[in-house]
């Protein structure tokens, strides 16, 4: 999926079961993340309309997943927490480069695009993993919506850079996030 190099173990799914508070509160608090990266994304391409618009929708289902998932975390009797730091997406934050204009949109377009894949690839994993209907049924329209943006975000990198250039870069990023992921699958949080 996605070209992921290194898969999530379907243990994973098994940790975040134990714990479905958690990882609730953790998805929360990502989807909310995901509004703001869809919006800080309109601030940089304003000379964009078409891309705007679909960032708007972006930003709004993201906006509304918060609020599915907060929703369940209210249902089933969970404390909404704090928000978290997410060391994975840090660790990808660091490859983001600091060059023109166009490379550092490219691979903030080419960063939210993996963040989108691996969450998909995660909501797969609990998909196909969790006894719990309800979420399980929840995690499986997600993940669909996470495919969605990842291509969303690739094909915007596409067309802002140069095709080719792109394709190599996102072959980069995978290479480097398969070098991070390798520590990350043991916690009840969704990148974790």
């Amino acid at each position: 999926m996605f070209k992921l190099k290194l898969p999530t173990d379907p243990r994973w799914a098994n940790i975040a079961e134990g714990n479905i508070g958690e990882i609730l509160t953790d998805h929360a608090w990502c989807e909310q993340k995901a509004t703001t990266n869809a919006i800080s994304l309109i601030n940089m391409l304003p000379e964009h309309p078409e891309i705007i618009t679909e960032l708007i929708a972006i930003a709004q289902e993201e906006l509304d997943h918060f609020s599915q998932v907060h929703e369940i975390i209210k249902k089933r009797g969970y404390v909404f927490g704090k928000a978290r730091k997410d060391d994975y997406v840090n660790e990808l934050a660091k490859f983001v480069v600091q060059g023109s204009r166009e490379d550092l949109i490219v691979d903030k377009l080419l960063f939210a695009a993996m963040i989108e894949a691996r969450s998909c690839e995660r909501f797969k994993v609990l998909t196909e993993n969790i006894k719990d209907e309800e979420l399980k049924t929840f995690y499986k329209e997600l993940m669909i919506s996470e495919a969605n943006h990842y291509t969303t975000f690739i094909g915007f990198a596409r067309q802002l850079g140069d095709i080719e250039k792109v394709n190599k870069r996102w072959e980069e990023w995978l290479e480097y996030e398969a070098s991070i992921i390798e520590s990350y699958g043991n916690k009840e949080t969704i990148h974790g």
